[in-house]
């Protein structure tokens, strides 16, 4: 879309008139010779004179006209690039101890596979719904590790989700040390809501800091935790599974908790998230501008060129047609008067 920097530079247009109007005519005075056939002389030009005396008053006014163009400054609006800008910092918690291995869940197939695979599968999809928000990835055992910092390349967080596997992290269970390093996470970020989300099939067994303390600070640093328990805590496990530090930990920092006995209950956990957590897509938009001023511009000069080529042109055919009526003529080339003529 063709658009203007100064639009209001077009009142310009007129200045020529108002100067015209206002300001008196330039007086030149110079030596001139009266003789008889001086109109015979302004003949012999023709139809170059014609066109000198044309191309004096139209050519200016367009010259003008271009100039004015300039000056306003013409742009080509470009289509609008937008950007997205992240509202929510979600941080993912994922236990990776070797109850995780446990096959007691099924995936969409049908199939029998362990708790890891079922979460990969429901927290792959889950990922793909976080447009506009910037996504991480811890993963604990004997000590919490980062998997994948915060990123709006939500498709990275899945791929690398995927390839972590039981026990890489340790057999063991820091829970409350994983909180820590997901506050430690968040509060490096500048998006106004931050959240995670911890899944654990067991209970904290090697932290150094214990996961109701970690919970209390993610409180204060304005954090909400939402935890999950994933698989039957009586029968696999460190220990039999802390229900009721999961929901003192939810609880403490304004967040949910959840039990998944199964894969279709993983599922329903993560669509609830989606719904609580909801996502608020903000855009930025900006239109790149292409300068078009140096198109009246050259317009302009070209124009100036062919105005003084003309001028030139109507003195030679002058001169020409007088030698040819046997006058002798001495010209002036910038104000084209006739200074002498002689028969």
């Amino acid at each position: 879309m063709l658009t203007f920097l100064y639009p209001w530079l077009a009142i310009s247009i007129v200045a020529p008139l108002l100067v015209r109007l206002w300001l008196p005519p330039r007086v030149i005075r110079s030596v001139a010779v009266r003789v008889p056939f001086l109109s015979r002389i302004k003949n012999a030009g023709g139809e170059t004179n014609q066109i000198q005396q044309k191309s004096s008053l139209i050519l200016p006014l367009i010259i003008w006209l271009f100039v004015v163009a300039a000056l306003m400054r013409p742009q080509w609006l470009e289509e609008p690039i937008e950007r997205v800008i992240p509202t929510r910092d979600l941080l993912l918690i994922v236990d990776l101890s070797g109850s995780m291995d446990h096959e007691d869940f099924n995936n969409q197939q049908g199939e029998n596979v362990n708790r890891l695979t079922a979460v990969k599968e429901v927290l792959g999809e889950f990922l793909t719904r976080r447009t506009g928000d910037r996504v991480g990835l811890v993963v604990f055992g004997n000590a919490p590790f980062l998997q994948v910092p915060l990123t709006t390349d939500l498709e990275l967080s899945r791929q690398l989700l995927n390839e972590t596997a039981v026990g890489m992290a340790g057999p063991r269970t820091a829970f409350g040390d994983a909180i820590g390093l997901g506050i430690k996470i968040l509060e490096e970020g500048s998006s106004p809501e931050k959240t995670i989300i911890a899944l654990t099939d067991g209970n904290d067994t090697s932290s150094s800091v214990p996961p109701e303390q970690a919970a209390r600070v993610a409180r204060d640093r304005g954090i909400t935790i939402h935890t999950v328990a994933i698989g039957d805590p009586t029968t696999v496990g460190e220990a039999p599974l802390d229900e009721g530090l999961l929901k003192e930990v939810a609880e403490t920092s304004t967040g949910k908790y959840f039990l998944a006995l199964d894969s279709e209950q993983l599922n329903g956990i993560y669509e609830e998230l989606n719904q609580i957590e909801t996502t608020e897509t903000k855009t930025v938009s900006h239109r790149p501008r292409r300068a078009l001023y140096f198109w009246p511009l050259g317009c302009a000069f070209l124009l100036s060129i062919l105005r003084n080529a003309i001028r030139i042109v109507g003195v030679l055919h002058i001169e020409e047609s007088a030698k040819s009526k046997h006058c002798r003529l001495r010209v002036n080339t910038s104000t084209f008067d006739l200074e002498t003529i002689e028969q």
